[in-house]
């Protein structure tokens, strides 16, 4: 797993930044792409991919333990759709 101080750390040495500069960096591109979620925006990184909310419509499921009808409340989710150069390099 990677964290966000690891990439700014990586950022920091192959940009000649300070750490804090790079972490700085990296925190405002992911609350940039929060905020445009929070907004209902697609965010797009041409050559990584597109963030986008998807709304799940209200459903009935199932408890598993009582097999009793529940209502599931709609929701929306932030999806990731890698670009075709991360797809290439994950299935090449």
């Amino acid at each position: 797993m990677t964290t966000t101080t690891e990439i700014a750390d990586k950022i920091a040495t192959e940009q000649g930044l300070t750490k804090a500069q790079a972490k700085a960096i990296v925190e405002s591109v992911f609350k940039e792409v929060s905020d445009a979620a929070r907004l209902g925006a697609e965010t797009s990184i041409p050559g990584f991919g597109k963030f986008k909310v998807k709304a799940t419509p209200a459903r009935e499921g199932r408890n598993p333990s009582t097999g009793a009808t529940i209502k599931i409340a709609a929701s929306k989710k932030l999806a990731f759709s890698p670009a075709k150069a991360i797809k290439d390099a994950l299935n090449g």
